[in-house]
């Protein structure tokens, strides 16, 4: 079939990411002699300065790897926790019922430096000056301005200007958006990162002691002392209409460390597909497989009426246990992977769309779904106070399309994108990572260093008793989901998305184009996509559209007409709008990769 790139293939080593100069920057590590890991983290710095409205400092990463030295798949997760003030009581108390998607009261413990900086100590060779050098070069000369950037920019400047100034010094170069084409630097960030490697050269001599240097400094130092002043002493606008502080002190910062887990496992025709733990979605891509496996997708047909509403009836009911079941929490994973319990849920599949959320109750127990906002709420349904419509929330680039350039809509609300990064080298090692939050749209600049906090807090419900309820020291339930699979328990691919909620249906969806459809990687990413909007957003407002299921308009015209009689509530976008999925892969002799033509912006490269 056509693809818009080559399959690459070498035995060397390859980068796939959604933006060139951080392939090109984690190239150049492999090629200087550092491994996956050096590479993957070099590439994650130089994400933040190239996709600045996708993720950032203040953001967070999960990872999954390949290490040959270790001979199995870890989990580094780089995903912070709520503040030790961050209460139901305190939210509801300032009349909130969802936590809001923009400003201080949605932040947690900034984890993506941790995340990046544990993975360097444990299993990369470089040091810190090293791996933050090309991303420094870029913040202090620039990067050209995507007209993706531009966009997000402009339709954010209002709020930047009326209500957040310090963003509007950061990204308003002039007054003004930055046009498309142009160059855009941070010299704030630069300077930040710059005296990060000052501090952790003058602490240690030891490429270990400096990384401990410079998570100190970033977690009790002067990063940490800027984020507890600027959350401690300054109020702002946010998605609800109304003006709040932070939360955040230096003595949550102080307490929180990065960690490495074993992942979650589901073995699929010969696959073993690796996932984060239940605090995230990860695992609700294992649920399916789970559910799949009791199909014959090949006697359907690749792309077939049978084979979409099928995997979409699968996703809706994967998709309800994560509203049930999962958080950072006590979560019963075997029973929701058993077989006994994916053969009743099966069951459940028939030959029209289900227009119902119908968690499942693994090993007798009770589900709860949270209260939900009415079936429909927009994503950008106006703030608590009604005052004006938010701006800046959700995550970034699942949006509407105008002339081929993605766009926030009319009021200024953004939805779902973040990064991703694939990696593998000539040893073996492979890194599959997903940065995001921080983006600068999320959170007013914290001047003295650059960058802003996330808004992953507004993933937790505030409603007692569920498992992603909000606590103190809790992880959000995020959508961040990077996915790595084995093939005949040999490492084999390492793979992801940007997308929020749909992360976990984009990459399902390649994965079984290459199981099941026989499509290499290239074509794999290619093939028209596919997601359902029929469970609730994991983003503020957290709305829902049952019966929703939004296509490529490369599908086949027969393939949606069935889709639609069948009651499914086909919404045809754009023929090259759908997934940002990037991969590569060990096969054999050969390494490979592959990357995401849509947008004009990921590429892989290798040798």
């Amino acid at each position: 079939m056509f693809t818009t790139r080559p399959e690459l293939s070498g035995d060397f080593g390859m980068v796939a990411s959604t933006h060139w100069l951080a392939s090109a920057a984690g190239m150049g590590v492999l090629e200087r002699g550092g491994n996956a890991f050096d590479a993957a983290v070099a590439a994650g710095f130089v994400l933040q300065v190239a996709e600045p409205h996708l993720n950032g400092p203040g953001g967070e990463v999960p990872i999954l790897l390949w290490s040959e030295a270790d001979q199995k798949v870890s989990v580094v997760c780089g995903q912070g926790v709520a503040p030790a003030a961050a209460t139901i009581e305190h939210y509801t108390g300032l009349g909130l019922d969802v936590v809001p998607g923009t400003g201080l009261l949605a932040a947690t413990v900034p984890g993506a430096f941790g995340g990046w900086m544990l993975m360097l100590e444990r299993w990369g060779t470089w040091s810190l000056a090293d791996v933050l050098a090309p991303a420094i070069h870029y913040a202090e000369h620039g990067v050209p301005v995507l007209e993706r950037i531009s966009a997000t920019i402009e339709s954010v400047a209002g709020l930047f200007t009326e209500d957040w100034p310090t963003s509007a010094a950061t990204w308003l170069p002039g007054g003004a958006a930055p046009a498309p084409g142009s160059k855009l630097a941070n010299p704030v960030l630069a300077a930040t990162y710059r005296r990060l490697v000052a501090e952790a050269e003058s602490a240690s001599s030891t490429r270990e002691g400096q990384l401990a240097a410079a998570r100190k400094a970033w977690y009790e130092g002067f990063v940490a002392e800027e984020i507890a002043e600027f959350s401690a002493k300054t109020a702002w606008r946010d998605s609800s209409g109304e003006v709040h502080g932070g939360l955040l002190t230096g003595d949550d910062l102080a307490g929180w460390a990065a960690s490495v887990e074993d992942p979650v496992t589901f073995d699929y025709r010969g696959h073993t597909v690796c996932k984060t733990g239940p605090w995230g979605q990860g695992p609700v891509f294992l649920q399916q497989l789970a559910l799949l496996s009791g199909f014959d997708l090949d006697a359907m047909g690749h792309l077939s009426a049978d084979y979409v509403h099928t995997v979409t009836e699968v996703a809706k009911l994967a998709f309800a246990d994560r509203e049930a079941w999962y958080g950072d929490a006590d979560v019963p994973m075997s029973d929701l992977l058993g077989e006994a319990y994916n053969a009743e849920r099966r069951a459940l599949v028939g030959p029209e769309a289900s227009m119902e959320l119908r968690p499942g109750a693994p090993g007798g127990r009770t589900p709860r779904l949270p209260d939900l906002p009415a079936p429909g709420t927009s994503s950008s349904a106006p703030g608590v106070s009604g005052a004006r419509a938010p701006q800046g929330v959700g995550e970034p680039t699942v949006a509407k399309s105008a002339g081929g350039v993605e766009v926030t809509s009319a009021d200024g609300t953004v939805r779902g994108d973040t990064c991703h990064v694939d990696v593998v080298d000539r040893h073996g090692n492979m890194v599959s990572a997903t940065p995001s939050g921080g983006w600068l749209q999320s959170s007013p600049t914290i001047p003295a260093l650059g960058f802003c906090l996330g808004t992953r807090a507004q993933m937790f419900w505030l409603q007692e008793g569920l498992p992603a309820a909000l606590r103190p020291g809790a992880r959000p339930r995020t959508t961040l989901s990077p996915s790595f699979a084995l093939r005949d328990g040999r490492p084999w691919l390492a793979f992801g998305t940007p997308g929020g909620d749909q992360q976990d249906q984009w990459s399902p969806n390649f994965f079984l184009s290459v199981v099941h459809g026989g499509l290499n990687l290239q074509e794999a990413i290619d093939a028209p996509m596919f997601h359902s909007e029929h469970f609730p957003s994991s983003f503020f407002p957290r709305g829902s559209r049952p019966g929703v299921l939004h296509v490529e308009d490369r599908l086949d015209p027969g393939v949606v007409a069935e889709l639609r009689r069948r009651g499914h509530e086909v919404e045809a976008q754009g023929p090259w709008s759908l997934g940002r999925l990037s991969a590569v892969a060990r096969d054999g002799a050969f390494l490979k990769a592959a990357a995401n033509p849509r947008g004009a912006q990921g590429y892989a490269v290798g040798r």
